[in-house]
């Protein structure tokens, strides 16, 4: 988990809303959050806790949130923003927001608590807790990423089994708790035994012999089935032949009925012939003209209605023009007169304009009388400063320059000296612990090294014969369980009878059961015991890696520190050589040195800092006298600029004698004046430019009306010549065609006979005529067809239909048969096949026993979890020596209970609750770092986030130097350390910080060293 920015409001002490944001102090690697006790440091870890697990650490969720909401806040609201997930790909948000009751303010309404996740640029609502995102629970969280005040230690504070019990959590070592699994595969192949035998017992019935019979008896069924199938086809073909006939003859008859009824039909069916050859001539020859004579008489009574409107509004048009040339004439006069009234209104807005700038110029005059007095008295005190500066930089010549330069080399030489001293002697005091922790180290790796048997020339030799020893049990007890596994099938050995296993008649020497189980027993006790042996060698392999690791460390520890001492030596020569060469002999006179120029650099750098401060005075006097000179210069301009625009004005105006009495009215009535006349200008210009448009409107009307009289004539011509032409043809058609009766052709007009329908129908009528004739005299030269006996066919049909059921009979016994025999080899061969499984089920039940007794209980979670806690342990050390300077280390015993190795008392183990307040932090910080590292790889992250807000108040300088030099160093392991602390020494050494104070109105405030 990686933190992005966190937003916090009405929590604790902070009152508006604070931002931290985590991008830039994340970068640095190694960055704090400082601040003075009771400022609100602590609340930005607890506002975390509170976004992600819904509880602080200081107060619960449930009934304690009145007590984290601010006194003056109605609401606590926290958006946390973190990178999570593998490799920290994923951007989440967690929101935790709870309110006042209105009705109650001292108590604080549920709160709502939500998780988003980042998609593009939208956030999605996630049903998911932190423990999902995370990947663990809070109390984990607190001992592993974010370790609140108060808690550092708590890890290792925990008991045995509490902490086997958060290593299992953490990395999901209950995989390695297998008895259940095993059971339960147990049970699940005693299960399929049993169903196994079940199946077998069902499929007793099935038998060799039982398939012999039946396969004999299809044989002499499938002979039956064959002959009287030869007899059904025959006789099937002869059915077919009369079948065609009986077909052929019932259409004979048929169609012989069909030409009766179609005879019946012809003299009514000739009557509708005869009315649709008269319809159709008359709808296709005579009948178009007519309804072009009918158009024409209605177009020529058209022609004539328009021809009289058009008359009348001739008239009515010629009226209306000479009444609005009239009116148009009297309006374009009135508009002749507006470029006076507008030079006068022109020359009304300049009397306005002027009127203002009178006022501004007045103005700008007042100004002008009560920027002098200002002026005159910032001139005053420019003169006084000036004078003050000049005595002030005659003071500062008077006094001997300081070489602060080398003040600065002596008080570092001094500091160096110092050093170099107490260094020389702590290296020395060292060098001697470990030269005698060398030799206690050496005794004890003898001593270990004298439990090697005389064979064995080293341990891993001793390792390997103990490994065959336990291979060769084995295989003396699985063949013990082999033996027990056969006496079994003792009790089915019969005298003369082959073996079921081996198949052999004789049984000489059957499998005793009390030898083979008491054999068993002492192969269970001699494995044991071997492997307790290989137990002993592998701890004596451990203990000694351990001690030639300590060995190895003292020796190197040695030969470094008397480097060190070499190298001190030698910077301390150089440090007193560089003091002898400035003329100082001992230490006193370097102090004395030290403090006459310290002394002589303090008068000058008060007498620097006054007049640092008369200059800023002057600079702020002269600022204020430029700006004063500049806004008198700028009132004396704009003064002036007005009288010569007032003057400009008066002179553009084009009738001042007009204007002249305008001078004495005031503005908003000048204004009002103008409004008059302008718009009684715009409305007069207005109704012209309307009596002209509506003008040529009903001009433009009139000569339409004088073009559409003119055409409706011509038309009306041209439709009566049309008419006298269309109604000589149409009395030539009716000769022509036999129609001289007319009242019987205008019926024939109006028939609404459908003469496609008609027409259809008599073309049926002769197509189904024409058929039956056709067919009848076809069929009547098929002999058979006329002469067809439907009896004797009945009799033909019966004899096949009971031949067929006969043989259907027959193939339906014979596939019932096939069906029995199918299902008999398919039960046989089932019957194989869950024998063998039954055989392979018997084994694995064998093995599955046995592993039942070896995870019988939780002791194998139990020792891996041991193992992740030494592998813990000694990823621990690395870093926990380094800060005791080889002086301690951590063990944890098979119990799970963490010790310390003192070998400044010849390496003897003590408990971890006896070490110093320091010493228990620098292991306690070890331990979180190591716990935190091992996360990292199993999220398989680049970087991971370590927070702490505990303990370097315990430490001296030197203990916190060696922990802040481990914090920084974990930088190029890709690690991001957060600090909470108010120690000041932190403080100077980290450069990139969060920085959090209290204010007394706006509660706590953030702010950054960047």
């Amino acid at each position: 988990m990686i933190p992005v920015q966190l937003d916090i409001q009405g929590l604790y002490s902070y009152r508006e809303k604070q931002s931290i944001n985590f991008n830039q102090l994340t970068a640095a690697g190694l960055f704090g959050i400082f601040g003075a006790v009771g400022s609100g440091k602590s609340s930005i870890l607890e506002g975390i806790l509170l976004a992600l697990y819904g509880s602080t650490e200081r107060l619960s969720d449930r009934g304690e949130k009145n007590s984290m909401l601010n006194l003056q806040s109605d609401q606590v609201l926290i958006n946390f923003t973190f990178h999570a997930g593998k490799n920290n790909s994923k951007t989440f948000m967690a929101r935790y927001e709870a309110k006042r009751n209105k009705k109650d303010p001292e108590k604080v309404d549920p709160a709502t608590h939500t998780f988003y996740e980042k998609s593009g640029t939208d956030w999605t609502p996630l049903e998911l807790r932190a423990e999902d995102i995370i990947g663990m629970k809070k109390e984990h969280f607190k001992q592993t990423v974010i370790i609140p005040q108060g808690k550092f230690r708590e890890f290792i504070d925990l008991t045995p089994g509490p902490r086997a019990e958060m290593m299992k959590e953490l990395f999901g070592l209950e995989r390695f708790d297998l008895s259940g699994k095993t059971g339960t595969l147990l049970r699940e192949v005693k299960d399929e035994k049993i169903r196994l035998d079940a199946k077998i017992q069902t499929l007793e019935e099935y038998t060799s012999e039982q398939l012999t019979e039946k396969s004999e008896l299809l044989e002499k069924i499938k002979t039956e089935s064959d002959q009287v199938g030869k007899e059904v086809n025959d006789l099937d073909i002869q059915l077919r032949q009369l079948e065609k006939f009986q077909e052929k003859h019932a259409s004979w008859i048929e169609f012989k009925r069909m030409r009766k009824e179609l005879v019946e039909q012809k003299p009514q069916i000739d009557k509708q012939r005869l009315l649709h050859q008269e319809f159709i001539t008359a709808k296709n020859h005579l009948r178009p003209v007519w309804n072009q004579i009918n158009d024409l008489n209605k177009d020529h009574e058209k022609f004539q209605v328009s021809i009289t409107d058009c008359t009348r509004f001739e008239a009515e048009f010629e009226k209306e023009i000479l009444q609005l040339e009239v009116e148009e004439k009297e309006l374009k006069q009135k508009n002749q007169n507006r470029p006076q009234r507008e030079g006068k209104i022109r020359d009304l807005k300049k009397v306005i304009e002027i009127k203002q700038l009178q006022e501004d110029l007045a103005q700008s005059q007042a100004h002008l009388e009560t920027l002098k007095p200002s002026i005159d008295s910032l001139q005053e005190t420019q003169s006084k400063l000036d004078s003050q500066s000049q005595n002030s930089d005659r003071e500062l010549d008077s006094l001997p320059v300081a070489d602060s330069s080398n003040l600065a080399d002596l008080k570092s030489f001094q500091r160096q000296w110092k050093e170099l001293d107490e260094q020389i002697g702590h290296q020395q005091k060292l060098l001697k612990q470990f030269e005698l922790e060398e030799k206690v180290v050496s005794q004890t790796l003898e001593r270990l090294q004298s439990k090697i048997p005389a064979d064995f020339e080293k341990v891993e030799d001793w390792l390997q014969e103990q490994k065959k020893k336990i291979s060769e049990v084995e295989k003396m007890r699985e063949n013990a369980l082999r033996n027990m596994g056969l006496h079994a099938h003792a009790h089915l050995l019969e005298d003369g009878k082959p073996c079921p296993l081996c198949g052999a008649a004789e049984h000489p020497n059957p499998l005793s059961a009390e030898k083979q189980e008491k054999e068993a027993r002492q192969m269970d006790l001699r494995l044991s015991e071997e492997k307790n042996i290989l137990e002993d060698i592998l701890h004596l392999t451990q203990q000694l890696k351990e001690q030639q690791l300590y060995l190895d460390n003292h020796r190197r520890n040695i030969q470094s520190k008397g480097q060190e001492n070499l190298q001190l030596g030698e910077k301390l020569s150089k440090v007193l050589e560089q003091i002898n060469h400035l003329g100082i002999s001992d230490g006193s006179s370097l102090e004395e040195k030290i403090a006459s120029l310290e002394n002589s650099h303090q008068q000058r750098e008060s007498i620097l800092k006054a007049q640092q401060e008369l200059r800023k005075n002057w600079q702020a006097n002269r600022e204020k006298l430029d700006k004063e000179q500049a806004a008198f210069q700028q009132a004396q301009l704009k003064k002036e600029t007005l009288s010569s625009q007032i003057q400009s004005k008066e002179k553009d105006l084009h009738d001042p004698t007009f204007c002249k009495g305008f001078f004495s009215r005031g503005v908003h009535e000048i204004e009002a004046a103008i409004s008059k006349v302008e718009k009684d200008i715009e409305n007069a210009l207005k109704d012209w430019e309307g009596k002209v448009a509506h003008l040529q409107e009903v001009k433009t009307k009139q000569t339409t009306n004088q073009a559409d009289l003119k055409n409706f004539k011509i038309q009306l011509e041209q439709a009566d010549l049309k008419l006298s032409k269309l109604q000589s043809e149409f009395e030539n058609l009716k000769i022509e065609h036999g129609f001289e009766d007319e009242a019987r052709l205008i019926r024939l007009f109006e028939h609404s006979l459908d003469a496609e329908k008609v027409a259809r129908e008599i073309q049926q009528f002769d197509q189904r005529l024409a058929l039956a004739e056709s067919r009848i005299s076809e069929l009547e030269q098929e002999k058979e067809v006329v002469e067809f006996q439907e009896e004797q066919f009945l009799q033909s049909k019966a004899k096949f239909h009971l031949l067929k059921s006969a043989a259907e009979e027959s193939r339906k016994r014979a596939a019932l048969l096939e069906e029995e025999i199918k299902i008999i080899k398919e039960k046989l061969e089932e019957k194989l096949l869950l024998t063998q499984s039954k055989e392979k089920v018997e084994k694995r039940e064998t093995y599955l026993r046995e592993l039942e007794r070896l995870f019988k209980g939780s002791g194998f979670v139990k020792y891996v979890s041991s193992i992740y806690l030494k592998e813990l342990c000694n990823t621990a050390n690395q870093r926990f020596m380094k800060l005791s300077k080889n002086s301690l280390s951590l063990e944890i015993d098979d119990d799970n209970t963490f010790w310390v190795i003192d070998y400044l008392n010849g390496g003897k183990r003590r408990l971890l609750k006896t070490l110093s307040g320091g010493q228990t932090f620098q292991a306690s910080l070890c331990l979180a770092l190591a716990l935190a590292e091992k996360i990292k790889a199993l999220n398989q992250a680049d970087q991971s986030f370590f927070f702490l807000d505990e303990g370097f108040g315990a430490l001296d300088r030197n203990a916190l130097r060696v922990v802040f030099e481990t914090l920084k160093s974990l930088r190029h392991e890709n690690r991001i350390v957060g600090i909470i602390s108010h120690v000041e020494e932190l403080q100077q050494e980290i450069g990139v910080f969060a920085k959090v104070e209290l204010d007394q109105e706006k509660g706590s405030q953030v702010s950054y060293s960047y």
